[in-house]
């Protein structure tokens, strides 16, 4: 048990209250006995003034024996708690009425004396002559005749006997009834601290539990609890232990799902590569074995359909490579202020002679007034490009492909539309999702490389892309961005 937490701090505290009350206890006890000092001293503060002016001890410049003796044996039967004794003015003790051999000193210091009659503050304490080191409270007077010093009254206030009856009322019930009181409230602090302590370290218990709990559970954050924590370190502690759990659970998901991602990706382009790479080695191995045999027109036709192929592979990976770069953040639009209908005319600019070849007409529609939009122009440019590149192939001979801009609440509005073969009704639902070969796939199409690409530049722009329905022919594409 002195290895846990709670054990040393019990055995501390518990040290700590028993010194406490020790300590306690003796402080109360020296305050009682100096207070009980002082309101003596004060009460007897002249009293041996009072005797020696009422009392010749003086005569001839000499101690008047008689009057001496009669008056210590008149104090003994008045007052036994008090010792009187006649000290000469060096000191030197010159009588008293103890019984032999218990005055254990011949002279008393005469520096308290000296103090006691200047008025010093209460209590002083002088020598007592029957013991060889103690120090007593007294009450002194000087004796004078003619001016002269002869010597001193020296009264110590609380004699043995004194003493015997002080220790007799310590041992009494009501002393001893505030002892056990005090040793009842040192239980109770006692108890009381160790109860705390207790609750304190149950509380890091519970703490050091969930951290072997997230180490056990594969780094997944702890259930959340009914209520809240307090306020204090501990409380503090575990929410701070918790938002890091929950922390290092969404960088350790995070870091699968790129890492499903990466996978994905490789068998992906594996996927795209495959079929035009296998047709391209197909016509390359046949114009090889038959070199001799074809034609011109055969070897010109495989020829054509082998430059085709390798074009498209090229394509696939330059749109592979560059949809791998937005899906793992590492491209950030740079956004900047630019005129939307200016950039359109310089797309629709690009796809004229490809459009004018193959019989399609390309239309603008620009409304009036139309405020700037703040994006990154290069990648709304590829937007733009992969919308009407996807709207002229799908677009048979006499056709027509639009784009129009329109002003949106805060937003402009852009609508790419064609009158072609339209969508298949069996890839609308996933044609901005990519199918992954390593999940298996249910056989259904997605709407290619281009779409994903649009639906991940305009998720970095805070924009989404839209399939629209239409009751007439064709496909309709639509988004906004926001204005300057």
């Amino acid at each position: 048990m002195m290895r846990s937490l709670y054990g040393r701090l019990a055995l501390v505290f518990a040290v700590l209250t028993l010194a406490c009350g020790g300590f306690t206890a003796w402080l109360f006890q020296d305050m009682a006995a100096r207070h009980q000092q002082e309101v003596l001293q004060r009460l007897s503060k002249d009293l041996a003034q009072h005797i020696a002016s009422h009392t010749d001890l003086v005569k001839e410049l000499k101690w008047n024996r008689p009057a001496v003796e009669e008056l210590f044996h008149m104090l003994m039967v008045v007052n036994p708690g008090i010792e009187v004794y006649l000290i000469q003015a060096n000191g030197h003790i010159d009588a008293h009425v103890a019984p032999p051999g218990t005055v254990k000193r011949q002279s008393v210091d005469l520096a308290p004396v000296r103090a006691y009659l200047a008025g010093n503050r209460f209590p002083l304490l002088g020598d007592d002559p029957r013991s060889a080191t103690a120090k007593k409270i007294f009450s002194v007077a000087p004796c004078v005749q003619d001016g002269h010093t002869v010597g001193y009254l020296y009264v110590i206030l609380a004699g043995e006997t004194y003493d015997r009856l002080a220790a007799d009322v310590w041992a009494s019930r009501a002393f001893a009834g505030g002892a056990t009181l005090m040793l009842a409230m040192l239980a109770l602090t006692l108890v009381a601290g160790l109860v705390a302590f207790a609750l304190i370290t149950r509380r890091l218990r519970r703490l050091t539990a969930e951290v072997a709990a997230l180490e056990a559970g594969g780094l997944q954050p702890p259930a959340e609890e009914d209520g809240r924590d307090s306020a204090d370190e501990i409380g503090l502690l575990r929410r701070a232990f918790r938002q890091m759990a929950a922390r290092i659970a969404a960088q350790v998901g995070e870091l699968k799902r790129q890492d499903e991602m990466r996978r994905e990706m490789v068998a992906n382009i594996s996927h795209d590569l495959r079929t035009p790479l296998t047709s391209l080695q197909g016509y390359l191995e046949t114009l090889t074995l038959k070199a001799g045999q074809l034609s011109e027109e055969d070897r010109n036709r495989y020829l054509d359909v082998a430059v085709r192929q390798s074009r498209k592979v090229s394509r696939l990976a330059q749109e592979l490579f560059e949809l791998a770069r937005l899906e793992c953040d590492a491209v950030k639009p740079q956004k900047e202020r630019f005129a939307l209908a200016e950039l359109v005319q310089d797309v629709l600019q690009k796809f004229e002679l490809a459009a004018r070849q193959k019989g399609v007409v390309l239309r603008a529609s620009v409304a009036p007034e139309l405020p700037a939009v703040v994006a990154d122009l290069g990648m709304i440019e590829r937007v733009l490009t992969n919308l009407l590149d996807n709207a002229l192939r799908h677009t048979l001979a006499g056709g027509w492909v639009a784009v129009e801009l329109t002003r949106e609440d805060g937003r402009v509005g852009v609508r790419v539309s064609d009158n072609g073969g339209g969508i298949p009704a069996e890839i609308r639902a996933d044609m901005f999702e990519r199918p992954s070969p390593l999940r298996g796939g249910d056989g259904r199409a997605s709407g290619g490389l281009g779409l994903l690409i649009v639906k991940r530049i305009l998720n970095l722009h805070g924009s989404a892309i839209r399939l629209e329905e239409k009751a007439e022919a064709g496909a309709a594409f639509s988004f906004a961005l926001p204005a300057a």
